[in-house]
């Protein structure tokens, strides 16, 4: 990847006018640099700012101030059409009276390109996505996975140097999502555009994308690796809005330049590593739920594992999911708070398995926590 960023985002806001007469800030000050042929998604929750943001990418909305730099042009005050970005919509929006073939052609015909460089390129983009045999077909004879990958072809045939996509299989089942999160990385991956998406869906972010970038209330709160965002979070509505965590709200007990106390209401943390803080400070724990090993009986130590009784709490399973690869545990503790935990599936037929009204023994190592101190 080139050491300069290909993308450039500087200090981009938008502010929309407000019922009352004021005005509602969509985007705050967002920063953010991509790389050539980079994968990048923007996750939030709905009215988080991330769609207002690809809208300004892509020439439909001008942002209030800031800047937006692409191979070192500045995009800002020129027209979508004038713009070398191409946009996806979640709907595809294709339209229905025209074939699979013209459907892709038509943004190139626009251009006024001569007829067989047309040709050229539409056949190129049915090869890529697999589609040549169904070129004459309309949208309505299409499947949902088929009429996605129409739209990236027709997205891809003009040859953008940035690809939007909004949700851009949202309007999938969850089993052909799956199946085409990969098969759509391939794809943009082989042409080797650079890619900015935005989605809700933090499993198709951490699928398709080889950096994340976290959206609350118009801002950035975190960038990192799909493991950094989800191993590493910056802060509580990060920990919480990825993946499934158990918050525990506490105070440092013991501060100590190689490990910390933290005592909760039902259980006192030991973690392996030093924080920046202070003994009494409010911290908040966050522990993944397959981080948690679980038992009938009090556990038995492993290596590295903290001192008893740290680490550990007893419970009662008060709810379970069987998910088929894994089972999610609501383990009922003392002060009546739910511990969830995660177990993995590894026989068909186990001998003791737990069931509700169950007493349990939960634990976990020194590493498993993140300390939060926002």
């Amino acid at each position: 990847m080139s050491a300069e960023p290909y993308l450039s985002i500087d200090r981009l806001v938008k502010d929309f006018p407000s019922p009352d007469g004021g005005s509602f800030r969509a985007v705050d000050n967002v920063s953010l640099n991509l790389n050539r042929g980079e994968i990048f998604a923007l996750l939030g929750p709905s009215g988080c700012g991330k769609s207002s943001l690809l809208r300004m990418l892509g020439g439909f909305d001008e942002p209030s101030s800031g800047r937006i730099l692409l191979g070192g042009q500045d995009l800002v005050g020129l027209a979508p059409y004038q713009r070398p970005v191409n946009m996806m919509f979640q709907s595809y929006a294709l339209f229905p009276h025209l074939t699979v073939w013209d459907n892709i052609a038509f943004g190139l015909r626009r251009e006024g390109l001569p007829r067989t460089e047309v040709a050229q390129r539409v056949d190129a983009m049915l090869k890529l996505v697999q589609l040549a045999p169904l070129a004459q077909r309309k949208p309505h004879q299409l499947s949902g996975g088929q009429q996605q990958r129409v739209a990236l072809a027709r997205s891809l045939a003009k040859q953008p140097r940035l690809l939007l996509l909004d949700e851009p299989l949202g309007a999938l089942d969850k089993k052909l999502r799956e199946a085409t999160q990969i098969e759509l990385v391939n794809i943009i991956e082989s042409v080797g555009v650079t890619c900015l998406m935005v989605t809700h869906d933090q499993e198709e972010a951490m699928a398709m994308a080889s950096r994340i970038g976290v959206m609350s209330e118009g801002r950035i709160l975190q960038i990192g690796s799909p493991r950094e965002i989800y191993e590493t979070p910056s802060s509580r509505f990060v920990a919480d809005f990825i993946g499934n965590v158990n918050l525990m709200d506490g105070t440092l007990a013991v501060d100590e330049a190689d490990h910390v106390e933290i005592a909760c209401a039902d259980v006192r943390h030991f973690v392996g590593h030093g924080i920046t803080g202070h003994v009494g400070m409010p911290v908040t724990v966050a522990l993944r739920p397959e981080k948690i090993r679980l038992s009938r009986r009090p556990p038995e130590p492993e290596p590295g594992d903290a001192p008893a009784p740290l680490n550990q709490v007893r419970g009662k399973v008060r709810d379970l999911v069987y998910f088929g690869s894994d089972t999610l545990y609501h383990l009922e503790l003392a002060s009546g708070a739910i511990l969830k935990v995660s177990q993995g599936n590894t026989e068909r037929h186990p001998d003791d398995m737990l069931s509700w009204g169950d007493e349990a023994w939960a634990c976990w190592s020194p590493s498993a926590h993140v300390v939060l101190t926002q």
